[in-house]
């Protein structure tokens, strides 16, 4: 752990939903009065229907009776009522579906796109260039006799079950879809689109979560299903589906991370094509995440009786075979972290093709710093330390924002795994640096500095089997304070330091901090000398706090992003954070690390 400047950095040896939430630009509410309208006869009948039962029940009947010569016209005029509120939500989704249906894209031009422009990803000055996503969009068309179908059973099996049984829709899964995303279960829309729908939203419209989007893709995908024959629909799919790098189809994307014809790729790499549509980007820069998802797909197929379940079970055990080129890039880790929230962001197709200048939060002169301090630092341990790996994050503890990551010590290094991203992905026990938590938890909770604590020999035994810590130098210290066991890093007072917060108290406290893993396991008083595992971007944003009078600032790495016309798309803003820790509690803490 370094201190410069009021910055934070932190070092982490390997030994072995988080992701930037932005907020986008507002958009009209049109849409979704427009669909409130479309409901609101429904909702009526609903009352009605409610009224109605009530009306024929038990406990109205004397009332009924007393008042039959009100109730004798009732049913002539409900049945009139209700049938101009059913006319009413006629006229409504009528109204819903043409405006949304204005200026539709023509399904016929499938294939035509606008000129491609790349994007620019630049570190915070806009001087220096990190990685440019190149306009060239890799492409070739194959028929649909040549695509395996192994590859169409594992789209079909993952994506879409009922591929050949609907009309484009799931009106029903739609119908789930909306109702959960009202009751806020779930993101409206999320899990209802069928393989015709992912088509038009990623070939034809955009990947933006906005009302009148998903009724033009509602839309688009009822003309294709009449159009074209479904396995029209799964050839024009395979063959405009980006499949990330700028690889658009199966083909492209079976030579570029395979280097062979689609026609021959074996059932562990068609699993892994078959997955990636998804999300692209967070899949080829997270090989664990790519391996789940693949193992997914086998998983699926399976179930769906497309292959065995020893097929499936003897692929799962192989390696991920996929690889990919990257030409040109600095800061590799922190620009691929920076492009999959743009995706996030902005959708898969305009990251790729929209032309975006990014500017970012990374300071190339401290970046430059760190890469060296890594290289230098794992030449000198590795060896003795027995590790192959480290990590280093960097940022300012007042905005949170990232100015050096080094993910590896080597991103071109297979043998390391060095494309895996230790900083933001990897969860690693932080073992020693995380004791400054639990003591702080322990000043909040009223001890202080010079508490005294006895390290001698003792068995924690608190679960019912033996647990004595030791001290590095494997001695005893006798009576020491606080300050002086969190300063010589002492095992022993730092267990007792934790027994007097409580485990559990402990964890929640570190949550507080910004910690998101801890909750996954069951760590008892290990906790304090790192048996929980975090990642290192939390635990540096975490000791962030201490520096910044115990408030807490999101991590960020994205401060301005332009189109290709120059207008803005987003602007990073500071916040006031949050306050989650005393100041005075955060500045004992800091007085202590810095004797």
């Amino acid at each position: 752990m370094k201190k410069n400047n009021g910055r934070t950095s932190h070092t982490h040896g390997e030994e072995r939903k988080p992701p930037v939430k932005t907020q986008k630009t507002s958009k009209s509410q049109l849409p979704k009065i427009l669909l409130l309208i479309f409901l609101l006869p429904f909702k009526i009948i609903w009352w009605f229907c409610k009224k109605i039962a009530y009306l024929f029940s038990p406990a109205s009947l004397k009332l009924r009776r007393a008042s039959k010569k009100m109730t004798k016209g009732l049913g002539r005029r409900l049945f009139g009522f209700l049938a101009i509120i059913f006319a009413l939500g006629i006229l409504g989704f009528t109204i819903l579906v043409a405006w949304a249906g204005k200026d539709l894209p023509d399904p016929d031009r499938l294939t035509d796109r606008q000129v491609a422009q790349s994007t620019k990803i630049y570190d915070r000055t806009g001087e220096h260039l990190l990685y440019e996503i190149f306009t060239d969009q890799k492409r070739t068309m194959v028929e649909f006799d040549k695509i395996p179908k192994q590859l169409i059973n594992a789209v079909i099996a993952t994506e879409d079950t009922a591929f050949y049984e609907h009309k484009g829709i799931r009106p029903l899964s739609i119908l789930r879809s909306v109702v959960y995303g009202f009751l806020g279960k779930s993101r409206l829309g999320s899990g209802a689109s069928t393989l015709t729908q992912q088509l038009v939203k990623n070939a034809i419209l955009t990947n933006e979560r906005t009302y009148d989007r998903k009724i033009k893709e509602i839309i688009l995908s009822l003309r294709l299903e009449q159009k074209y024959s479904k396995d029209q629909i799964l050839k024009i799919y395979f063959n405009e589906i980006p499949y990330g790098s700028t690889n658009y189809g199966v083909e492209s994307a079976s030579h570029s991370y395979f280097n062979k014809s689609v026609s021959d790729l074996n059932l562990e790499e068609i699993a892994t094509l078959a997955g990636l549509p998804k999300a692209p980007s967070k899949y080829l820069t997270n090989k664990i995440a790519l391996k789940n998802r693949r193992d997914f797909v086998l998983q699926r197929m399976a179930e769906e009786n497309y292959i065995t379940k020893e097929e499936a079970e003897k692929t799962q055990n192989l390696p991920v075979s996929l690889s990919q080129e990257f030409g040109s890039i600095k800061a590799p880790h922190f620009a691929l972290y920076v492009k999959e929230q743009l995706v996030e962001m902005f959708g898969e197709q305009t990251v790729d093709t929209g032309g975006l200048r990014v500017i970012t939060t990374l300071d190339w002169e401290k970046q430059e710093m760190a890469e060296n301090a890594v290289k230098e630092e794992s030449d000198k341990t590795f060896t003795e330390s027995e590790a192959n790996n480290a990590s280093l994050v960097a940022l300012d503890p007042k905005t949170g924002q990232i100015l050096a990551m080094v993910g590896s010590r080597d991103f071109f290094d297979d043998k390391i795994d060095g494309q895996f991203n230790v900083a933001t992905l990897g969860k690693r026990q932080p073992g020693s640096s995380f004791k400054p938590i639990i003591y702080a938890a322990a000043f909040e909770k009223g001890y202080t500095p010079d508490t005294l604590l006895f390290d001698v020999e003792t068995n924690f035994a608190v679960s019912g089997k033996d647990y004595a810590p030791k001290n590095y130098d494997e001695k005893d210290h006798g009576l020491v304070t606080m300050r002086q066991a969190l300063q010589g890093s002492l095992n022993v007072p730092a267990v007792q330091t934790v027994y007097l917060v409580g485990a559990e108290k402990g964890v929640t406290f570190a949550e507080r901090m910004g910690y998101i893993t801890l909750s996954e396991g069951d760590f008892g008083l290990s906790l304090v000398l790192g048996g929980g595992e975090v990642k290192l971007l939390e635990h540096v944003n975490a000791y962030g706090i201490f520096a910044n009078n115990g408030v807490f600032q999101k991590h960020a790495s994205i401060l301005n992003v332009e189109d290709n016309a120059g207008s803005i798309l987003f602007e990073w803003k500071k916040s006031k954070g949050e306050k989650v820790l005393d100041e005075k509690v955060a500045a004992t803490i800091s007085n202590v690390l810095s004797d």
